[in-house]
């Protein structure tokens, strides 16, 4: 497989793929950072052209994962990497407690140790859900969505494609956050929010308007 990224968020996937034991092949892409070069921890080749990452999928593997925060930044990796030639590969860890009925988690997502998704929960493309979030039954999780770590998401919830929910966030029952959003680390949601704004507090209040994404 190959991770998107080779620092921050990408390590923590490294681990994740550690625990699900698919360590085999594994590299890192990264042609951002020129300090990061030839393996991660001396065991893991990080590649630095598209040509490499297309050789690789050709004629290694062709499962990718995203290893980076930032909804937009994901998408757009996302629709690079597939014109690539990879397939977007879901890293789950076998240290998430998920329910056992009526729950998708779309392809490409990133679940990380300690989370609880209960029942009949819908999570879509891209999404990452960090360490120790909680999300309850009958709630739906929209593409490339970012929960921060300690995220609770309690039952019958609503979250908008592209939205962020910062560190320990909470979001009261039956409620609809919007598209593009951004929640503060530590708010509660306590009422429906629109589509592109921040909101932050508790009670959470909106305190700023975001472009409209344009896709």
């Amino acid at each position: 497989m190959l991770i998107v990224g080779a620092k921050g968020f990408a390590k923590e996937v490294l681990e994740v793929i550690h625990q699900m034991n698919q360590l085999e092949n594994l590299v890192f892409f990264d042609d951002v950072n020129d300090d990061i070069k030839g393996s991660l921890y001396e065991k893991f080749p990080i590649l630095k052209t598209t040509e490499e990452v297309s050789n690789y999928f050709n004629t290694i593997d062709n499962r990718f994962t995203i290893g980076i925060g930032n909804p937009i930044l994901r998408k757009k990796l996302y629709h690079k990497f597939i014109s690539l030639g990879g397939i977007f590969t879901s890293t789950i860890s076998p240290l998430a407690s998920i329910g056992h009925y009526g729950n998708h988690i779309g392809i490409g997502s990133n679940i990380m140790a300690g989370t609880v998704i209960t029942s009949d929960v819908n999570i879509e493309r891209g999404t990452l859900i960090n360490l120790n979030c909680t999300i309850g039954h009958d709630s739906i999780i929209g593409k490339f969505v970012e929960l921060s770590p300690g995220v609770h998401i309690s039952g019958n919830c609503i979250i908008g494609d592209y939205t962020v929910l910062g560190t320990n966030a909470c979001v009261l029952p039956k409620l609809t956050i919007g598209k593009n959003v951004i929640i503060g680390a530590g708010s509660v949601v306590t009422k429906d929010l629109p589509d592109n704004c921040v909101a932050v507090g508790t009670p959470a209040k909106v305190i700023k308007e975001l472009e409209p994404l344009e896709f």
